[in-house]
């Protein structure tokens, strides 16, 4: 057998079982009984609502595993790759042209398969457990928005991509490199102000004791910014958050109008000050720094596969192309990828710690930040008691109760906070 072909299937394949042992243990990881913290927070009916969301989220993501990784293995089995490639050839357009017909019918049939998956996910799921507000329509237009924006931005990025290693030989991992950071950085500013509202609308805050709290906050940090925004998410889930977007002067605060109507004024602002305490600390400029390496190794490790014939055979491709070389190098990247996110969310786990002691020795006031993070996870029915092995996979923030004994731990160790 084709060793690449051995290698991708042993990594689709490990993956899959890798996810069903991860949730598996995660479900019997979780606790019956109510953490002692939460006691006030959740009665008993309502806490084993959170282990019924968990469980039925995860026997959904177990099947959607079983549905969709035969389907991925039969595809590359059966030469689909392949199939496809002559209908992008058919056409006879240039290199480029033909790039994107063909990652753009493989794009398409990937989300066609992935849309019965979202709409049960979002009309079932999410409808049971009373998150879901979103109507077939906001559903649809968010679908197309959504392939809009990736056929003009991923298209922009692939055909780059593909001239750069069409004609600027060995060194075009950097020019590659070099064009889609810069590319990054551009779409960063245009983000806020472009493409997130697409998808929802965003008002400033009305005047009142929340927008003067988060201003005098914010001047007390010497935290320039934009704005404070209020989104409209409640017309798609009763689910809360709040982030920022945009860098500089630039940034803007964006509350989640859900997220306003069931927190206290000093839990907002604290909720803001954990926000805060992560530019403070410069761990949006870590993060895209990081990003920016793993990119640059990314393009490094693809100009060893361009044109490989080993790997096309894998495949049953009849013929090579710079195209269908990025695209199989996807699947040989997988690990490297896996690897590098659990490193990068080491790194976030330990971030959120630091930014939670930012919010209280700025703030002042950790009883708002514990209840703060107590509503959010009863909000949004979240865990309390993941496995250990998931937290280290897949867990961007530290699990909430080490969260809480870290702020409860705080007081005494003000003196050695150094904000």
């Amino acid at each position: 057998m084709n060793i690449y072909l051995t290698i991708i299937l042993s990594i689709i394949i490990g993956n899959y079982l890798l996810d069903i042992v991860v949730e598996t243990l995660n479900v019997r990881h979780a606790k019956s009984d109510l953490p002692e913290e939460y006691k006030g927070y959740y009665d008993a009916e309502e806490y084993k609502k959170t282990q019924d969301y968990l469980k039925e989220n995860t026997r959904f993501e177990i099947i959607s595993g079983t549905i969709t990784t035969p389907i991925t293995v039969a595809f590359i089995l059966i030469g689909g790759f392949n199939l496809v490639d002559q209908i992008a050839r058919s056409f006879n357009f240039g290199p480029i042209s033909t790039g994107l017909i063909f990652a753009g019918i493989l794009m398409l049939a990937s989300q066609i398969i992935s849309i019965p998956f979202l709409a049960y996910s979002t009309f079932v799921i999410e409808e049971k457990y009373g998150f879901n507000r979103t109507t077939v329509r906001t559903f649809a237009l968010d679908v197309l928005k959504s392939w809009l924006l990736t056929a003009m931005i991923g298209g922009t990025v692939f055909s780059i991509v593909l001239w750069f290693f069409g004609k600027a030989g060995n060194w075009a991992w950097l020019y590659c490199w070099v064009a889609v950071v810069l590319l990054q950085i551009v779409l960063t500013f245009f983000a806020p102000v472009v493409i997130l509202p697409l998808f929802n609308k965003f008002y400033p805050l009305e005047d009142g004791e929340l927008k003067t709290a988060i201003e005098n906050y914010a001047r007390s940090q010497n935290f320039r910014m934009k704005g404070v925004f209020r989104m409209d998410a409640s017309k798609r889930s009763t689910k809360t958050n709040a982030f920022f977007t945009g860098f500089g002067r630039f940034r803007r605060i964006l509350l989640f109008d859900t997220l306003i109507e069931k927190h206290s004024v000093d839990e907002l602002v604290s909720i803001l000050a954990h926000e805060m305490g992560h530019y403070k600390k410069k761990h949006i400029f870590k993060s895209v720094l990081m990003s920016i390496m793993t990119t640059g190794l990314m393009f490094f490790l693809i100009s060893f596969f361009i044109n490989n014939k080993g790997l096309f055979s894998a495949f049953k491709m009849q013929t090579t192309s710079i195209y269908a070389s990025l695209i199989f190098f996807a699947f040989l990247y997988a690990p490297i990828n896996v690897v590098v996110s659990i490193f990068s969310k080491m790194l976030s786990r330990r971030r959120e710690y630091e930014a939670d002691a930012y919010a209280v020795g700025t703030y002042r006031k950790p009883g708002s930040m514990i209840s703060a993070l107590k509503k959010l996870t009863v909000e949004n029915l979240a865990n309390l008691t993941p496995h250990p092995l998931k937290v280290f996979l897949t867990y961007s923030h530290p699990p909430v109760l080490e969260r809480i004994r870290a702020i409860r731990r705080m007081p005494r160790q003000s003196a050695a906070l150094n904000i």
